[in-house]
C-alpha cells in the first residue's frame, strides 16, 4: 500500500499547487445552488412545510451536499483517465508497472478530490450559513461519521465510472454508458432525494448505488441518525465489495483479451 500512499501524495501536492484552477468552478456550483434555493423557496409556502419529510431548510441543504459531493469529487476525471489510456493503448504501459493500474487510478483520483472537495465543502457552508441558515439539527460529534459515509459514497461512485471506462476494452466509445449512468445519479438522489418518488419506487433506488452514492451521506448531513448510519455504510460496505471485484474482474479479461489480440 506503500507505492500508493506515494501516488496520493504526489498528485495531492500537484493539486495543491493549482488549487485556483479548482476554485474557478466556483461560479457553476453557485449558479446552481441559487437556482434550486430559488426553486424550493416557491415550492414551499412556508418555512415550517414539511415535503417528503423535510423541510425547506432540509430540502435546501441536502440539494447543496449533493451537489458539493458531484462538483468537489469530478468522479468523471478518473473516468476518462482510463477511456484515454484503453483507447490510446498507454494502457500496454502502465499495466506493467509495479503497481495494479485500477489502485493507482484510485489513489491519483483520492489525491485530487481531497483538495477539491474541501474547497466546495467550505463553498457551501458559506452560501448555505448565508441564504439558508445553519443545517438544522446538526450536532458536531456526527461528523467524523459523516465523513467516512462521504469517502465510501465517493470511492463507490469512482469505482463503478471505472468499470463503465473498462468496457472500452471491447467497445470503441464508453461514453453513452457513463452518460447514461451520470443522468441516473443526478436525477434520483442528487437533484431530488429519494423520498419524493412515489413510494413504489423507493425500495428499488435503495438496491441501487443511488442510495450510497449521494443520497446517504446528504441525508446523514441533513437529518442523521445512528440508525440511518449504520443502514447506509452496511449498504456502501456491499456496494464497494462488489464493485471492487467487478472492477478487477473487467480490468483482468480486458488484459487478457490486449494479450491475446498482441498487446
Amino acid at each position: 500500500m506503500r507505492k500508493y500512499a506515494v501516488i496520493y501524495r504526489s498528485v495531492l501536492m500537484e493539486n495543491l499547487q493549482y488549487a485556483a484552477n479548482i476554485a474557478m468552478g466556483f461560479f457553476a456550483y453557485f449558479v446552481f445552488i441559487f437556482i434550486f434555493i430559488r426553486l424550493w423557496e416557491y415550492i414551499y409556502r412556508t418555512p415550517e412545510e414539511v415535503i417528503a419529510g423535510y423541510t425547506k431548510a432540509q430540502m435546501i441543504w441536502y440539494v447543496m451536499m449533493t451537489e458539493m459531493i458531484w462538483f468537489g469529487s469530478n468522479a468523471g476525471a478518473a473516468a476518462r483517465q482510463v477511456t484515454m489510456d484503453i483507447r490510446s493503448g498507454n494502457i500496454a504501459y502502465l499495466m506493467n508497472k509495479p503497481y495494479h493500474y485500477t489502485w493507482y487510478i484510485l489513489a491519483k483520483y483520492t489525491g485530487e478530490w481531497s483538495i477539491r472537495l474541501p474547497m466546495y465543502a467550505g463553498l457551501a457552508a458559506v452560501i448555505g450559513a448565508w441564504m439558508v441558515g445553519p443545517v438544522p439539527r446538526f450536532r458536531i460529534v456526527t461528523l467524523p461519521a459523516m465523513i467516512l459515509c462521504l469517502i465510501l459514497g465517493i470511492t463507490i461512485n469512482a469505482v463503478f465510472k471505472i468499470c463503465i471506462s473498462l468496457i472500452s476494452f471491447w467497445i470503441e466509445d464508453a461514453n453513452p454508458f457513463q452518460w447514461l449512468y451520470d443522468k441516473l445519479i443526478l436525477v434520483v438522489g442528487t437533484m431530488f432525494p429519494v423520498e419524493i418518488f412515489p413510494a413504489a419506487l423507493q425500495p428499488v433506488f435503495k438496491l441501487t448505488p443511488i442510495y450510497t452514492v449521494c443520497y446517504g451521506p446528504a441525508k446523514l448531513i441533513v437529518d442523521f441518525s445512528a440508525d440511518k448510519w449504520v443502514e447506509i455504510v452496511l449498504a456502501q460496505a456491499l456496494y464497494l465489495a462488489a464493485g471492487c471485484a467487478f472492477m478487477f474482474l473487467v480490468y483482468r479479461k480486458g488484459v487478457r483479451k490486449l494479450y491475446v489480440n498482441g498487446g
